[in-house]
Parts: C-alpha cells; structure tokens; sequence
C-alpha cells in the first residue's frame, strides 16, 4: 500500500496540474444594467466552464481594463471625473484594491487603456475629446499625475460619425526583442475612428507623448479604425476597422515606427448582404501567431452577431477561415486564456459571458452553451498565468 501512495500523489498532482481554474476580469458600464464596477470569474483551462462571477471592485464605468504581466496591478479606463483612470493592486484571492485615480481629460470620457511593460507607463485614449494621455507609475502601483497627451484635429468623410477625431483606443508596441535596451525607440499608436489615421508617437522617458516621422498611417476613407493587435513575434499589425467590416494589416518597420498596408479584408463570409447596421468591435491574435479573431456586432439585434476568424500567413496577410455566430449579443469585448485554448466574449446587450473553444489544430471556434451574467460587459481580460 505504501508503494502505490507516491503514485497515487503523482496523478493526483498531474490532475491539479493539467486542470487549472483561470481568472479573467470583466470591464463593465455602470448604470441601467445594474453593473457595480470591475467583475472577476473563473474558467475551467480543461472544460471551459466557468464560476461564480463576483464584484471584485466598485467603479464608475471601469470600461476597459490592462493587467500588468506580473499580474499586481491593474488599470482602468472610466468615466469618472469626466474621465480618468483608476489604478488597483491586486490582491491573493483576485480582489482589487483602490491605490489612485488620476484625470486624464476633462470630459469626453477615456474609453481605453494601455500598460507598457518596458517603460511601466500607463495611456489612455479618449474618443469623445479625440485626445491620448499617459501616465508614469510609483513602485506601488499607483499613478503619477499625467505625463504626456495629445490632441487630433481633423475629420472624414462620414459626416455622421467623422465630424471630430475619436481616439478609440492606444498601444504601446510589445516586442521586448525588438526594443531597444536603452528604451529610446518605444513607439505609441492610436487608432484615430474620426480621421481614419492610426497615430503614431514616441513615448519618452519621462512618459511625453512625441509626434513620429512620419506621423501616422492611414486606413481607406470612411473605415473608422477601432482597436488593433500586434503580432507576437513578426512585424504585423492587425487593425480593425468599426465602420468599414474589414481588418487593414501593416507591416511594422522597428527603425522608423512607420506601418505599411499590406492588405484590407473584409470581416464578412462571402455572400453576407444583411441590410441593418453593422460594426467591427474587438481584435485579437492567438498567441501561437497563426490566427486571427474580430467581432461582428448587429446594432439591431437581429441575430447577425458574429466572430470572424482568420489564418495568419508567414506574410502577416490572411485568409478567411471561419464566421461564427456569437453565442452573446453585441460581442463588445473578447479575451483570449495565456494559452490560447479560450476565447471570452462579452456581450454588451444582453449582459452575458461566454467562453467559446478553440481548435488547437485549425483555430476554428466552438460555443460551450456556458454562461454567466454581468451588466453591460464590454471588455474582458485574463489575469496572467501564473
């Protein structure tokens, strides 16, 4: 009996080992759906089923939300103060505590947020002021008071929806391979809805917000760029563009900052000629650098919510591989698990989560059926793995 305990330890270790319960947080909007602030959950690595969503701060509107790698902060892009960004520290069992708020704008809002895990900064975007900030953090954590912005001007040719700029989200460049030691060559970029640019800036040392040479890239007339993703390890960017159902893909040049177009793909499956509204939300790329995953939101609610998924070629181009139906409606956020076995969407109007598998050998997505409930989710983003 003795002899077979070792080996009875030795599965069980390999059981706890393989099946891992991973934390992902949800960004809400507070206000008519009851939401409260930031939620965390749980997902099972191995079924895909999910815990108990619970309320792991109280915030106003914390609608986006950036991890930082070693997972003992996060941030918070909100509304409040007119707009501001919320720092936490995040504790043993995944609650949040209050450090600071610091306003980035007045009014407009900060609809998005970044960290950067070379310089430690903090930026944020605000698509109602047309305007990114940034932000130094204290060995704590906390934040400095504001270090950097910058305000677009200009406008596009959707007069409804281009009459201002609308900075909808910002990024710091994360290929630590590819930046160098000194920490001089550290480029932002800002996807502009309001003028069809993709800004770029170098972000100095002291957390300022520069202009590049050259300034931005641009996305064919009247697509509204929304959020991008970088490739993990090749110079590709992925743009997804919320008025024009395409994603652009650039090349990323590491000595000048510069993105060149290489392609625009539209986000639909061939054929697709709904008549309603439609608009392109979240981006993602797998970690594994083979496939790429958009959201597809029916601003009707007519049940043409959908994922596109994508193959990634070893020219960054892609092809068209898969549209899903979004097992939520209005898949505002998505999040991909560390591993890439998972990906989590919220839906802003039915204030639902759900974790759809996906295929290690083609990519391709499944819906679970699991859900869980939290007002007006539109961002979610997994803790780190540990």
């Amino acid at each position: 009996m003795k002899r077979l305990l070792p080996l009875f330890v030795l599965f069980v270790s390999f059981a706890l080992a393989h099946a891992a319960d991973l934390t992902f947080y949800v960004g809400t909007y507070t206000g008519a759906a009851g939401s409260k602030g930031i939620y965390k959950c749980t997902l099972d690595s191995d079924t895909g089923k999910l815990g108990q969503i619970q309320l792991a701060a109280a915030a106003e509107s914390p609608s986006f939300l950036a991890i930082t790698p070693d997972g003992k902060f996060m941030y918070a892009a909100s509304d409040g103060g007119g707009g501001s960004v919320i720092s936490f520290k995040v504790e043993k069992d995944g609650n949040l505590t209050l450090l600071n708020q610091q306003v980035a704008v007045k009014g407009g809002g900060i609809t998005h947020v970044w960290f950067d895990p070379v310089t430690h900064d903090v930026l944020g975007s605000s698509y109602g002021g047309g305007s990114i900030v940034a932000f130094k953090t204290n060995d704590d954590g906390s934040l400095t008071e504001r270090t950097g912005f910058y305000q677009f001007t200009g406008t596009g040719p959707n007069k409804a929806r281009q009459e201002a700029p609308h900075a909808h989200s910002i990024y710091v460049h994360t290929l630590p391979h590819l930046v160098l030691a000194d920490k001089t060559r550290v480029f932002a970029y800002s996807c502009d809805l309001g003028t069809d640019k993709v800004w770029i800036f170098k972000l100095g040392k002291d957390g300022s917000l520069t202009p590049n040479d050259p300034p931005f890239a641009t996305v064919p007339p009247g697509s509204g760029p929304r959020h991008l993703a970088f490739h993990p390890f090749n110079p590709f960017v992925y743009v997804s563009n919320e008025m024009g159902h395409t994603v652009t893909v650039f090349m990323w040049n590491a000595d000048d900052g510069s993105l060149k177009q290489l392609q625009d793909i539209s986000t639909f499956p061939a054929g697709f000629n709904y008549t309603g509204e439609m608009t392109v939300a979240e981006i993602y790329c797998h970690p594994s650098g083979k496939w790429l995953y958009v959201s597809n939101r029916d601003v009707g609610d007519q049940g043409h919510d959908s994922i596109a998924v994508y193959s990634i070629g070893t020219d960054g181009k892609l092809t068209w591989i898969q549209d899903v139906p979004s097992p939520v409606k209005f898949p505002r956020g998505m999040g991909l698990d560390p591993a890439g076995h998972w990906l989590v969407v919220a839906g802003q109007h039915d204030n639902k989560i759900s974790p759809l598998k996906i295929d290690p050998a083609t990519g391709k997505l499944t819906p679970t059926g699991e859900f869980v409930e939290a007002g007006e989710p539109v961002c979610i983003q997994f803790a780190p793995a540990k």
